[in-house]
């Protein structure tokens, strides 16, 4: 750990505080149908594209309507990903000629871009051609993206709204997500990723010789990547033009592209607590909701960067040195022009917010680094989290946190004005335990079975550690792994149910939660309500996420990284 480490972190910081404001400010106006400075060239594009899908903005939807629009524009995009991909090979822009995708890869793939998870059991640049990482992937990471910051809102409407049976209209709010948040920026992002040497073009791979020996040739991977990175990194999907991810040189040059690139994944997360003071009336609750992010996150930061800057542990005899040449710590799996801190921010980063490893795969760290971007997620995200997940995640916390208070004053909790009954408490319950279920289930099973084991390449304690990452990793729809565990036809059919169930039945329980409390009247503070706008709610909502992530995973946990980490240091080895 070193002052340059924490200097890098606080910079991080500071610029992502300064965005939360007119992020925040801009997101309400545009999910409240405000004016904005765009409307001029864009309101009339919106006019056209209801008129086109005959759409009545003007008509809103009540908490069923809006998830069965949620499920039944998810499961259409689905399919239109798997046609794309078994069909790769008749369609344009496949220079390289590659064939179509497996069936059971595809089905991976399809689900896994459909529920912004963007998990990849498969190396892009020999799999996806030109039209399918554009047509099929890249404009599902519009679509999911903008699909969790509307169910977001949505559930922000329901606590705003008072005797309401409406939370919106699921296709107003997708369609001005799109087109006046997530289109523009990526527009100037793409724009920008170029300027920084970021290759956009429809060529074939180059081949080239290489110096040492020139009768060598290397393929050298190009195509339109500026453009599906902008909305990678945006829209917090994960899933990289190449196989490296954000490691790769042609996604990230530069210092400052890796700069834009970590700090546009927190952007819209971040912005969405001031989105919910402003809509609520309390902005000093979205501040305090910002706060018990920003705190988990740098927790896990500091555990991740002080685990990762401790020698490898299974490097046995080997002194390691602290030059100018060399930053120290576990640089196994890691870039050397971003050393250790930048790679446990972006750890934490990543796993908070539906991304893919960025820099280094999360499988070269040691147990407890890497135990933290399980913990991270294992939480629900909800430290900003994918855009709209994290948010809407930690909204059921705040449920929760509210109901938990009212238990210790003997009194009806109460939430900005809305009485926290039983079938609040039950939604939120119920979102917690479909998620941890399902995690647990998958693993346990692929534990047992033979095709499960099979495809784990250290076998021991990290390979139930890969096992658990994976279906972890799934059903938080986050998209990192580690990188150990292998592919079959058994993990690219189960993960695709995993990562679905983690997306979209859990997203259920979320808008019933919004349909009731929109319906609920609004009731004056008294005495006895427990205030959600000061430090000590921060505090107690800290307390309920650790306790609830504790109570549901502490076994799982364990038995993966922890015995992990004291087997190694005991010097057993596999």
């Amino acid at each position: 750990m070193s002052a340059n480490g924490w200097l890098q972190f606080a910079v991080y910081s500071i610029i992502l505080l300064l965005t939360v404001r007119p992020v925040g400010a801009y997101l309400t106006r545009v999910l409240e149908g405000e004016r904005t400075w765009l409307d001029p060239v864009l309101r009339p594009c919106e006019r056209l594209i209801y008129k086109l899908c005959a759409v009545n903005a003007d008509h809103e939807m009540n908490w069923r309507q809006y998830a069965y629009a949620l499920l039944g524009f998810s499961a259409v995009t689905l399919v239109f990903t798997y046609a794309i991909e078994r069909l790769q090979q008749y369609l344009p822009f496949n220079p390289q000629h590659l064939g179509a995708v497996a069936p059971d890869l595809a089905w991976n793939t399809a689900a896994s871009f459909t529920t912004n998870t963007n998990w990849q059991f498969y190396t892009p640049e020999s799999t996806m051609s030109y039209f399918t990482e554009m047509m099929g992937l890249a404009m599902h990471n519009f679509w999911s993206a903008a699909a969790g910051i509307v169910v977001a809102v949505a559930l922000i409407r329901g606590i705003k709204r008072t005797t309401s049976g409406t939370i919106g209209n699921f296709w107003v709010d997708m369609t001005r997500t799109l087109l006046y948040i997530l289109a523009p920026a990526c527009i100037v992002y793409a724009l920008l990723l170029v300027w920084q040497g970021v290759p956009q073009n429809f060529s074939a791979y180059t081949a080239a010789h290489t110096l040492e020996q020139p009768s060598q040739i290397q393929t050298i991977g190009q195509g339109p990547v500026a453009s599906q990175e902008a909305i990678k990194m945006l829209g917090t999907n994960g899933g990289g033009f190449f196989n490296a991810n954000s490691a790769h040189p042609y996604e990230n040059p530069t210092p400052l592209s890796n700069y834009i690139e970590i700090l546009s994944i927190f952007v819209i997360g971040a912005g969405l607590t001031y989105t919910l003071g402003r809509m609520t009336g309390s902005s000093g609750h979205g501040w305090a909701v910002y706060a018990a992010m920003y705190i988990l996150f740098a927790a896990g930061f500091a555990v991740c960067y002080w685990a990762e800057s401790q020698p490898n542990p299974l490097i046995h005899g080997v002194q390691q040195t602290r030059t100018a040449g060399s930053p120290g710590g576990n640089m196994e799996g890691k870039e050397v022009r971003n050393g250790v801190a930048e790679s446990a921010l972006f750890a934490t980063i990543t796993t908070d917010a539906s991304c893919g490893a960025v820099n280094g795969m999360h499988d070269s760290f040691t147990p407890l680094g890497g135990m933290v971007p399980l913990v991270n997620i294992m939480m629900g995200e909800v430290i900003f989290g994918g855009v709209g997940a994290g948010m809407y995640g930690m909204l059921i916390f705040v449920v929760l946190s509210v109901f938990i208070a009212g238990l210790m004053v003997g009194r009806t909790p109460e939430y900005l004005g809305k009485k926290i009954e039983a079938y609040d408490v039950k939604m939120a319950m119920l979102y917690a335990l479909i998620f941890c279920f399902i995690i647990l289930t998958f693993a346990a099973i692929f534990v047992l079975i033979p095709q499960g084991l099979t495809a784990i390449a250290n076998p021991g304690p990290h390979g139930l550690s890969e096992i658990l990452y994976s279906f972890t990793s799934g059903a938080g729809n986050n998209g990192s792994a580690f990188a150990g565990l292998g592919t079959n036809w058994w993990y690219n059919v189960a993960m695709g149910w995993d990562m679905l169930i983690g997306r979209f039945l859990m997203m259920i329980p979320v808008l019933a939660l919004a349909g009731n409390l929109a319906q609920k009247k609004s009731v004056p503070p008294s005495p006895g309500t427990f205030p959600v706008n000061t430090p000590l709610f921060t505090v107690l909502l800290i307390g309920v996420v650790i306790i609830v992530g504790a109570l549901t995973f502490f076994p799982a946990l364990s038995l993966g990284p922890i015995l992990e980490h004291l087997l190694l240091h005991a010097g057993h080895t596999f």
